[in-house]
C-alpha cells in the first residue's frame, strides 16, 4: 500500500501542476533529459543510430527510462524526434553526424506542396511512437509525456532543407504565396493532430508542442500566419490531457502563444519568470526558466540561479520546473542530478 501511495504521489505532483493546484514541492523535468551527456545513452547509440532508435520501441522506452531513473525528475518525455512526422508526409530527410537534420528536396515548388497528403495513416505510419509510450507507461511510476513540432517549425525544417539562422526562404514564402503557405500549414496541422491524439490514445498523460524556430517572428505576422495551425494541432488533444505550448526565441510572443492555445506556456530565459508570467496571465500555468548554460557553471552558481527561478514563482500553483530550452551536450548527469535535488529540496512546501 505504501508503495502505491508513493508512485501515486509522484503521479500526482506533475500533473497538479498542469492543472494549477498546491503541490509538495515544485515539479522538475527538463527538455532533452534523454540524450548524449548520458553514457547509457551514448552505449546504445554505438550500437544503432538515431533514427533506428527513435522507431525501435524497446530502446526508445529504454532511454526515456533510464533518464527518469538516473535523474528523479517529476515527469518522462518519450524519446522521439520532431521530424518523424515528415515520412508520411513524404518529405524525406536524414540525420548527418555533426550537421543535424538535412531535407532531400526542400519545399521549393508548388508541386511539392500539392503532393503533400491531406491525411496520413498515423497507425501505419508512426505506430512505433504509440508502441514505445505503451512500453514506457508500463515502465514509469511518473508521468509520460508525448510531444510534436509545431507547423511552422515543421514547415521551416522543410522549407529551408534543414537548420537556418534567418528562415529567409520560410518568411519569403508565407509572405510571397498566402494561400500556398496556408494550404501547407493546415495539411501539417491536421497531421500533426492526428499524431497527437495517437500518442495520447497510446497513453500519453500530457502533450507538448515544440515551437522551437517560432522566434524568428513578430507577433503580427505569427497571430496571421501560423496561430490558426498551432491551435488545430493542440485543439486536437484539448480536454483529454493538459497541453503545453513551448515556444522559445521571441517573449514578445507569449500572449499570442497563450491565445494560439496551451493549458501551460513554456517560457525560455529570456525574460525572469515572474516577468514573463505576468505577461501571459495567471489563468495559465507555465513551465521554465533556467537557461540551459547555467548547468555548465559551478553546482553553487547553478543551485543560486535555480533558487532565483523559484523566488520568482513564489511558490504559486502552476509552475513547472525547466530549462529555457534542452539540456546540452556539454553537461553531466551528475550536474543534472544535483539541480533536479536542489529544486526539489528548496521548493518543498
Amino acid at each position: 500500500m505504501w508503495l502505491a501511495l508513493c508512485q501515486s504521489l509522484r503521479v500526482s505532483v506533475f500533473l497538479d501542476a498542469l492543472h494549477k493546484r498546491p503541490t509538495s514541492h515544485t515539479p522538475i523535468w527538463l527538455m532533452r533529459q534523454a540524450g548524449r551527456y548520458q553514457a547509457s545513452y551514448q552505449a546504445i547509440r554505438q550500437k544503432v543510430d538515431f533514427l533506428e532508435l527513435c522507431r525501435t520501441p524497446e530502446l526508445a522506452c529504454q532511454v526515456t527510462v533510464d533518464a527518469v531513473d538516473q535523474l528523479g525528475v517529476d515527469a518522462a518525455i518519450i524519446f522521439a524526434d520532431i521530424l518523424l512526422i515528415l515520412d508520411p508526409l513524404g518529405v524525406d530527410f536524414s540525420f548527418e553526424k555533426g550537421m543535424g537534420p538535412k531535407i532531400a528536396t526542400p519545399l521549393r515548388e508548388n508541386a511539392q506542396i500539392d503532393a503533400i497528403p491531406d491525411e496520413i495513416d498515423v497507425e501505419a505510419s508512426l505506430g512505433y511512437v504509440g508502441e514505445s509510450i505503451k512500453l514506457a507507461r508500463a515502465a514509469l511510476d511518473v508521468p509520460l509525456i508525448g510531444f510534436c513540432g509545431a507547423p511552422f517549425t515543421l514547415a521551416s525544417y522543410a522549407i529551408e532543407g534543414g537548420g537556418s539562422k534567418n528562415y529567409h526562404k520560410t518568411k519569403q514564402f508565407m509572405l510571397s504565396d498566402e494561400p500556398r503557405w496556408h494550404a501547407l500549414m493546415d495539411k501539417f496541422a491536421r497531421a500533426l493532430g492526428a499524431y497527437v491524439s495517437m500518442q495520447v490514445d497510446a497513453g500519453a498523460q500530457a502533450i507538448q508542442v515544440f515551437d522551437s524556430w517560432i522566434g524568428c517572428l513578430g507577433p503580427l505576422d505569427y497571430d496571421r500566419y501560423v496561430a490558426p495551425h498551432t491551435k488545430t494541432v493542440l485543439d486536437a488533444v484539448q480536454g483529454r490531457v493538459p497541453t503545453i505550448h513551448f515556444g522559445t526565441g521571441n517573449p514578445e510572443l507569449y500572449p499570442s502563444l497563450k491565445k494560439a492555445g496551451g493549458d501551460v506556456i513554456g517560457v525560455d530565459w529570456r525574460l525572469p519568470l515572474d516577468e514573463a508570467w505576468s505577461r501571459i496571465g495567471e489563468d495559465r500555468a507555465v513551465m521554465g526558466n533556467l537557461e540551459p548554460a547555467t548547468l555548465l557553471a559551478p553546482k553553487d552558481v547553478m543551485c543560486a540561479r535555480a533558487t532565483e527561478v523559484l523566488k520568482r514563482a513564489a511558490g504559486r500553483p502552476g509552475h513547472v520546473f525547466n530549462l529555457g530550452h534542452g539540456i546540452m551536450p556539454q553537461t553531466t548527469v551528475d550536474q543534472v542530478k544535483c539541480l533536479v535535488d536542489h529544486v526539489h529540496e528548496v521548493s518543498a512546501r
